[in-house]
C-alpha cells in the first residue's frame, strides 16, 4: 500500500532535491568556483511574501554572480527554477542570493522609493524609476504602500517594465 503526503510538501522537497541538484552541475559544468547552499530562510516575517527557501552561493566566482546588479545570479534562478519545473506555488518562495545581495538591494530600492516620493511631493510631478525584475518592482511598492501622498504603479512590458510614482491626488 502506497503511503500519501502532502502533495504540495513532497513536490516541493522533490524539487528542492532537484534545485541542489542541477544548481551542482551547473557548478561543476560550469568551471565555476562556488558552492551552493539550500537553505531554509531565517525571517522575522517582516516581507509578506518573502522567500522561504535561499540557495545561497559563495566562493571565488562569487563577484561574477553579482556583477551588472546580479545578472548571472538572476539568470541562475530564473534558469534553474524552470528548468526542474518550479510550481506556481514555490515559485516566489524560492531566491538565489550571493552574499546578502538581496537583502542589501532591498534596502537600496527602499531608500530610492523614499526619495523619489519624497521628490514626487515636493515637485507634484510622477517620477519614473528605471525598469527592474517584479520582485524589485514590489519592494518599491510595498515600501510607499502606507505613503498616502503617493501612488506608485508599474508601467511598460517584458524587461522595460518599471515603477511610476504619482502624487495621490492626480490618480482620484
Amino acid at each position: 500500500m502506497m503511503t500519501t503526503h502532502s502533495t504540495s510538501e513532497q513536490s516541493g522537497d522533490d524539487q528542492l532535491g532537484k534545485i541542489e541538484s542541477f544548481v551542482g552541475e551547473i557548478i561543476r559544468y560550469g568551471g565555476f568556483d562556488l558552492k551552493a547552499k539550500v537553505r531554509r530562510s531565517v525571517s522575522d516575517g517582516e516581507e509578506p511574501g518573502e522567500a522561504q527557501i535561499v540557495v545561497d552561493f559563495e566562493g571565488r566566482d562569487s563577484d561574477l554572480l553579482l556583477e551588472k546588479n546580479a545578472t548571472l545570479l538572476d539568470a541562475l534562478e530564473y534558469i534553474v527554477l524552470k528548468a526542474v519545473r518550479v510550481g506556481d506555488d514555490l515559485y516566489g518562495k524560492i531566491r538565489f542570493d550571493c552574499r546578502d545581495w538581496r537583502r542589501v538591494r532591498a534596502e537600496e530600492l527602499k531608500l530610492t522609493a523614499q526619495m523619489a516620493a519624497r521628490h514626487v511631493m515636493e515637485s507634484g510631478s510622477p517620477f519614473s524609476l528605471t525598469p527592474m525584475s517584479a520582485r524589485e518592482r514590489r519592494i518599491i511598492h510595498v515600501a510607499l504602500k502606507d505613503e498616502a501622498a503617493v501612488k506608485t504603479l508599474s508601467e511598460g512590458s517584458g524587461p522595460a517594465r518599471k515603477v511610476v510614482i504619482y502624487p495621490a491626488t492626480s490618480l482620484s
